[in-house]
């Protein structure tokens, strides 16, 4: 009997793996699945899987024609991705523990590239768009999405005035490098990639919201603590954390107060590329 008409899903183990990935990751991950030009017997890496997503996606849409490899640096990441990979008995992954910016992978060896919102987290943008156009063979295929520079401005936009009210300009300036640091304006993002050798074919933009009762919430929200929050404090100073975020926090809730609900938006990007 083939595969697929087996379904003997153990509950209890199912519940382990079904997180298919965070509801952060979901908007980008859909445009990106979209474009996808899918094509059997073809090679192809996604590069910032985390737990498994898109990753484990591609490879069962594309079956086992094709060779899927996935890289990341997150080693606990990877040992969750693998828990899936291997309860969903998917046979055309390979793992790859490592970073954009050295590829283990053979010149012109891939035809598709992927990465939902994970190359605008790299060290080096620039070594590691040098790296996909590396492994590429010609006329290959470059997807990637990425949440642009105005993202959240709702938040900080309070914090700035937060930071002004606080004599702290230097932080200011350091947020502003902080934030052309992960989301580059788009055009500079796109000479990025046209430097590195790619034709840009196609850019979607498109934009969600992440609506929170109040700052309150959003603070506690554990994606903001993980995402975004640890990467916050390292600009700001210390001994003002506290100072700081209680009186952010304290803007938030009043400006969610006379809006009835605290919305952030969350535009973003795909841009699809080839290798010519």
């Amino acid at each position: 009997m083939k595969k697929y008409l087996i379904n003997n899903f153990d509950s209890s183990k199912l519940i382990n793996v079904f997180d298919e990935l965070p509801l952060w990751s979901a908007p980008f991950g859909l445009k990106l699945l979209d474009y996808i030009c899918y094509k059997p017997d073809i090679s192809v890496l996604d590069i910032g899987f985390g737990t498994g997503f898109p990753l484990t996606e591609i490879a069962m849409r594309l079956g086992d024609s094709c060779i899927i490899y996935g890289i990341d640096p997150w080693e606990n990441a990877i040992q969750k991705a693998k828990e899936k990979i291997d309860y969903y008995g998917i046979n055309n992954i390979r793992i790859i523990e490592g970073v954009a910016e050295s590829i283990p992978l053979k010149n012109n060896s891939i035809d598709l590239i992927t990465s939902n919102n994970g190359l605008n987290n790299v060290s080096d943008i620039d070594k590691s768009l040098d790296e996909c156009f590396r492994i590429m063979k010609k006329g290959g295929q470059f997807i990637q999405t990425l949440n642009m520079n105005q993202s959240m401005f709702e938040f900080y936009n309070i914090l700035e005035t937060v930071l002004e009210e606080l004599n702290l300009s230097k932080e200011i300036e350091l947020m502003r490098i902080h934030i052309e640091t992960k989301r580059p304006s788009i055009e500079k993002y796109l000479n990025k990639i046209r430097k590195a050798g790619f034709i840009i074919k196609d850019v979607e933009q498109d934009q969600f919201n992440y609506q929170f009762v109040n700052g309150t919430a959003l603070l506690n929200h554990y994606f903001i603590r993980l995402a975004f929050i640890t990467s916050w404090i390292e600009f700001l100073p210390q001994s003002k954390l506290n100072d700081i975020f209680d009186k952010i926090e304290n803007q938030l809730n009043i400006q969610s107060e006379q809006t009835g609900s605290l919305k952030l938006s969350i535009p973003y990007v795909l841009i699809n590329a080839i290798k010519v």
